[in-house]
């Protein structure tokens, strides 16, 4: 199956080329189990020893340059239409072959601001520059990072059929914590039985497994990127947890929330359904601006207004992030325009690409609520990939 992936993000590649008028994507690596570049796993799959170079054309040349001994591996994909073994140096091959191409611009794998289209190391690009002085094609290097964006961020039909599979199991997960929970029980009880279900499932986690989930129990556990501590769930507060797996090599990622039921209450208390409100109305104002051609800080600012009309404060993180090898998969970010995210704000969506939608705020003595739903951008707006949690989970 793995093989059929990268035929088909190969074939994406090529198509996508054209739409960005580039002639020539190269991805250079060395020693990927050191110092593995994201784009690898888009166009092998495999890990690399010596320098190794593949090679896309618009006009469809698919040439992967590859040491002797990496060289049956890389054919057995069938995905390239030619691939060169090498024993002493790549230099020769790849130099003949870009002048074959003749590329009036070579997309690399390099970006200030996208960390899947930062690949390619410092030293990597002294040794590409040495090889080809002497040609045009030496000062020919530009970034791939556009191009990148659009082939990592547009799924293709087995990319989306696994992430499918990844939120509906991870939905599961959560249905099964929710008939666990019970007034005392630690954030750290509660992450364990979550673990031990995801294991018994054979899943990996979408983030580090120490914090993955997030488990906060009450207004004294701090939300973030935090491990599961001593704090309990306890009657007239809240529970929330961010959770995510992998599956087939693609995560999922939501967030879902309970409140525990004081002595007498037959429902939350105003003050949690008026924050459950003001949050599910900027959730909503995001899903809304979320179309093909709009900028990642336009979409956030929507939800962000949203919830300061309501008189909450704003969050301080951006609304969502792209979804799909890794937890947060690079490019456009649905986040404001702060120096922290570089140019990630102003990339624009596009259909195709796949991103989480999050915001939150605190209860005063009860605790936080988190919002999280996974959702597919079309030409039309959005589908959601996850049935959203519209209401607030009692216990």
């Amino acid at each position: 199956m793995e093989f059929a992936l990268i035929r088909e993000k190969l074939d994406q590649a090529v198509a996508l080329l054209n739409e960005h008028d580039l002639d020539l994507w190269l991805t250079f690596v060395r020693e990927t189990s050191l110092t593995a570049d994201p784009g690898l796993a888009l166009v092998a799959g495999l890990d690399m020893t010596w320098h190794s170079a593949f090679l896309v054309s618009r006009g469809g040349e698919r040439v992967a340059i590859v040491g002797r001994y990496d060289a049956e591996n890389v054919r057995a994909l069938g995905a390239y239409t030619e691939v060169i073994g090498y024993d002493q140096s790549l230099r020769p091959a790849l130099r003949e072959t870009i002048e074959r191409l003749a590329p009036r611009a070579i997309a690399v794998n390099y970006s200030e601001s996208d960390p899947a289209a930062d690949g390619l190391t410092h030293g990597l690009w002294l040794t590409l520059r040495e090889t080809l002085a002497g040609t045009p094609y030496a000062d020919r290097l530009v970034s791939a990072e556009n191009f990148i964006a659009s082939l990592r961020g547009r799924k293709s039909p087995i990319e989306l059929h696994r992430l499918r599979r990844a939120v509906r199991i991870t939905e599961k997960i959560f249905a099964i914590v929710d008939g666990f929970l019970r007034p005392g029980l630690t954030e750290a009880q509660i992450a364990a039985r979550m673990h031990a279900e995801r294991e018994r499932l054979g899943l990996g986690t979408a983030w580090d497994a120490p914090y993955c989930p997030v488990v906060n129990a009450g207004p004294d556990s701090p939300a973030g990127h935090v491990m599961p501590g001593a704090c309990k769930t306890a009657r007239g507060q809240l529970l929330h947890i961010d959770f995510g797996v992998r599956r087939d090599g693609f995560c999922s990622d939501l967030q879902r929330n309970w409140y525990f039921l004081a002595r007498g209450e037959r429902h939350a208390p105003d003050d949690v359904r008026a924050a459950w409100e003001a949050c599910w109305a900027a959730l909503d104002a995001g899903a809304a601006a979320l179309r093909p051609g709009a900028a990642g800080w336009e979409v956030d600012a929507a939800a962000r207004a949203a919830l300061v009309r309501a008189g909450f404060p704003e969050y301080q993180h951006a609304l969502g992030h792209q979804l799909g090898r890794v937890a947060h998969d690079g490019a456009t970010l649905l986040g404001p325009q702060w120096d922290r995210y570089g140019r990630s704000p102003f990339g624009r969506v596009e259909a195709g690409q796949v991103y989480t939608l999050e915001l939150g705020t605190y209860v005063t003595r009860r605790g936080y609520i988190g919002l999280e739903e996974d959702v597919l951008v079309t030409e039309a707006g959005i589908e959601w990939l996850s049935k959203p949690q519209r209401k607030l989970w009692l216990a």
